[in-house]
C-alpha cells in the first residue's frame, strides 16, 4: 500500500527534465553578448523595383506638400503682415504700368519687403488685373494686402482745382496751367468768353488739362441751357448768347446773393427803355481784355469817355461778348429778376448798393457815396485827382 501511494502521489506531475549540461566558458565568453533574434526576410513584393519607385514617389509628394505649406504659411504672414514703410508716402500708378512694375516700384520705395511674395499674393487672391491707376497714399507700415485692396478699390488721392464765378476765360486757362498735378497742354485756342463752368473739380494726379476744359465747357453750356428754358416771359433779350452777356455783367456788379436779381432787374429796366447800362465792369474789360484790370490800377474818369466796344457808358445795349464766365446765380438772376422800377444803383459803402428808381434820388445816394469815398481816401491816402469810383449806372 505505502509503495502504491508513492506512486499515486507523482499523478499529474509533468515528467523530470534530464538536467542541460554546463559547458564551461572563459571569462571573455561570457562577457560576449549573444545573438538576437534575425529579422524576418523582407518579402519578394518590398523588394520589387516598382514598389519602390512608388515610395519614392509618396515620400516626396509628402514632403513637397509639408514644403509647399511652410512656404504658404510664411508668405501669407509676410503678406498680411506690417509693412516695412516708416511714415506714408505716395505712388503714382500710370495706366500703362503692368502689375510687375507696380510690385518693383512699391519695393524700390521701401513700401514692400519683396516683390515676388507681393505678385503671389495678388495671384492668389485673383487681383493681378484688378488694379487701377491712379495717386495712392500708403500709410505707414501697411502690409502688401492692404495696399493690393487699396489700389484695387482705386481710392487715389484727389486734388482740387476751384473755377470762382466772374473769371474770364483767360484767367481760368492761366489757372489751370498753373496746377501742376494736372498734365498735357491747353487748347492753343481760347474758348469764346462766357464758356467756362465755375465748378470746383475734384481729380487725380494726371488729368489733362484739355479734358478739364472740355468738361468746363460742357458744363456751362447744359446750364445756360437749363436756365435758359426756365426764363420769364417778357424778358428784353432775344438770344442765348445776350443772356449770358448780360448775366456776366451783373456777375462783375455785385457777389451779393441777395442783391442779385435786384441788380439783374435794373439793367433788364434800362434795356427796356432804350438806357444805356453805364456798367463800370464793362469799362474795365473794353480796356484790358480778358487779361483783367491790375489790382492797383483805379478807374479814372477819362476811362469813362473812352469809346470801346465793350464800354457801356459809350454803346447802346450790350456789348459783343460777355466781359466773364457767370455763375448760376447771376444766370438764374437774369432769367427770372425781381419784379421792380429800379433804374440806379450805387455802392453803399458797406459791400452792397443802394437802389433808386429817379435820377435825383440816385444822385443823393452818388452824393453820399462820394462823402464815403472822400473819407476813405483821407485815411488812406490822396489818390490821383483823376482817379474815381463811377457811380454807374448813372442817369442820361
Amino acid at each position: 500500500m505505502t509503495g502504491n501511494s508513492q506512486e499515486g502521489s507523482g499523478f499529474g506531475r509533468q515528467p523530470d527534465k534530464p538536467p542541460r549540461a554546463v559547458v564551461a566558458k572563459s571569462a571573455r565568453e561570457a562577457l560576449r553578448p549573444e545573438a538576437g533574434t534575425p529579422p524576418p526576410k523582407r518579402s519578394r513584393q518590398s523588394r520589387n523595383q516598382f514598389v519602390v519607385f512608388l515610395n519614392f514617389v509618396f515620400s516626396s509628394i509628402v514632403f513637397l506638400v509639408i514644403a509647399a505649406g511652410i512656404v504658404f504659411y510664411l508668405g501669407k504672414r509676410e503678406f498680411d503682415g506690417p509693412g516695412p514703410s516708416q511714415s506714408a508716402e505716395t505712388i503714382l500708378v500710370r495706366p500703362n504700368m503692368s502689375v510687375r512694375d507696380i510690385a518693383d516700384a512699391l519695393e524700390r520705395e521701401g513700401l514692400i519687403s519683396d516683390q515676388r511674395i507681393f505678385l503671389l499674393g495678388l495671384r492668389a487672391h485673383g487681383a493681378d488685373s484688378k488694379l487701377k491707376a491712379g495717386e495712392y497714399e500708403i500709410k505707414a507700415g501697411a502690409s502688401m494686402k492692404e495696399i493690393m485692396e487699396l489700389m484695387e478699390s482705386g481710392k487715389s488721392v484727389l486734388y482740387s482745382l476751384t473755377i470762382p464765378e466772374g473769371l474770364t476765360v483767360r484767367q481760368v486757362f492761366d489757372r489751370i496751367a498753373a496746377t501742376e498735378e494736372l498734365s498735357g497742354e491747353l487748347p492753343e485756342e481760347l474758348p469764346p468768353e462766357g464758356s467756362l463752368a465755375a465748378d470746383t473739380l475734384r481729380f487725380t494726379r494726371g488729368l489733362e488739362r484739355a479734358a478739364v476744359v472740355e468738361k468746363l465747357m460742357a458744363d456751362q453750356q447744359e446750364m445756360v441751357d437749363a436756365i435758359w428754358e426756365r426764363r420769364a416771359d417778357g424778358l428784353p433779350i432775344e438770344t442765348k448768347e445776350e443772356f449770358v452777356t448780360l448775366a456776366s455783367i451783373v456777375e462783375k456788379e455785385t457777389g451779393r446773393a441777395d442783391e442779385r436779381s435786384r441788380v439783374a432787374a435794373v439793367f433788364l429796366n434800362r434795356l427796356e427803355r432804350g438806357m444805356r447800362l453805364q456798367s463800370d465792369p464793362t469799362i474795365i474789360y473794353g480796356l484790358f481784355g480778358g487779361a483783367g484790370k491790375p489790382s492797383d490800377r483805379p478807374i479814372y474818369r477819362s476811362d469813362i469817355d473812352k469809346v470801346t466796344p465793350y464800354n457801356t457808358y459809350q454803346i447802346d445795349g450790350l456789348p459783343p461778348t460777355p466781359i466773364a464766365n457767370p455763375g448760376r446765380a447771376a444766370l438764374e438772376a437774369v432769367a427770372n429778376p425781381s419784379r421792380t422800377d429800379d433804374l440806379y444803383f450805387v455802392a453803399d459803402g458797406t459791400g452792397g448798393h443802394v437802389f433808386a428808381t429817379t435820377l435825383q434820388e440816385h444822385n443823393e445816394n452818388v452824393a453820399r457815396w462820394r462823402k464815403i469815398e472822400r473819407e476813405r481816401r483821407s485815411q488812406a491816402g490822396e489818390a490821383p485827382e483823376d482817379a474815381t469810383e463811377t457811380e454807374a449806372p448813372g442817369g442820361n
